[in-house]
């Protein structure tokens, strides 16, 4: 069985360079600290990916396999750089005086990835006053192998808003609390999240999302519980016993 365009799947991959075997992304914890990737503010899980759409996309050429594939799959796919990060143009590569920099020009040294001018770019050199920037992407020009499994179709209303929760939440899995009953969804902002920065940026995807995947829907609702932490603590009552005494 192979994935209709806008199929909802999860996938466990693992991302290098061909040509130096560089790994640079993953869905995976234990591949990344075997690769010195780890970063512990990263949630590691399987990869939701909407086939042909782009609610949660990946690259072209990776797309394009994963539509081909099935559940319980596990192979490598190698993605050119024209459906990857692009060729390189080597206009995209300019000197610029290094005050440019402004107080950061004390600090920066060839390899480090700043932004110029709004663009991010990787310094590939520094010299009588000048810099070079490169702002290709990273990976531009590069084939790029994916090693993946595909690991699950989400059919069900059920398993479509989880996987979507898991995405959009910066919370861990366990605290993702919803129902679902008939057409309507009610989903629990966790209380950790109540207050950060972006939460009505993240509402409104997750219902876009929901709405998008889930046709049969007509309603959302978002509960927010909000807890007095300086009323006074209850006292216990008394038992029967201490009452008598």
């Amino acid at each position: 069985m192979t994935f209709d365009k806008g199929s909802l799947i999860l996938v466990d991959y693992t991302a290098k360079v061909k040509d130096s075997d560089e790994v640079f992304d993953t869905t995976i914890e234990a591949d990344a600290k075997k690769h010195s990737l780890h970063e512990e503010n990263v949630k590691y899980h399987p990869k939701l990916v909407s086939i042909g759409e782009t609610s949660y996309p990946v690259l072209k050429g990776f797309d394009e396999a994963l539509a081909k594939t099935s559940v319980g799959d596990k192979l490598t796919v190698e993605v050119t750089p024209d459906k990857g990060f692009g060729e390189r143009d080597s206009t995209k590569v300019r000197m610029i005086p290094i005050r440019k920099l402004g107080e950061d020009a004390e600090k920066v040294s060839v390899g480090d990835s700043i932004e110029v001018d709004n663009k991010r770019g990787i310094i590939r050199y520094i010299g009588s006053g000048r810099v070079q920037m490169d702002f290709n992407h990273r990976f531009a020009g590069k084939t790029i192998l994916f090693d993946v499994n595909v690991l699950k179709s989400l059919d069900s209303p059920n398993d479509k808003v989880d996987a979507i929760l898991k995405e959009r939440l910066p919370v861990e899995d366990t605290n993702i609390v919803f129902d679902l009953k008939d057409k309507e969804a009610s989903i629990t902002i966790p209380e950790e999240i109540l207050r950060a920065d972006g939460l009505q940026i993240m509402k409104h995807f997750i219902q876009m999302d929901i709405f998008k995947f889930i046709k049969t829907l007509e309603k959302i609702s978002f509960v927010e519980t909000h807890v007095n932490k300086q009323a006074p603590a209850k006292k216990p009552e008394a038992t029967s016993e201490q009452k008598t005494v």
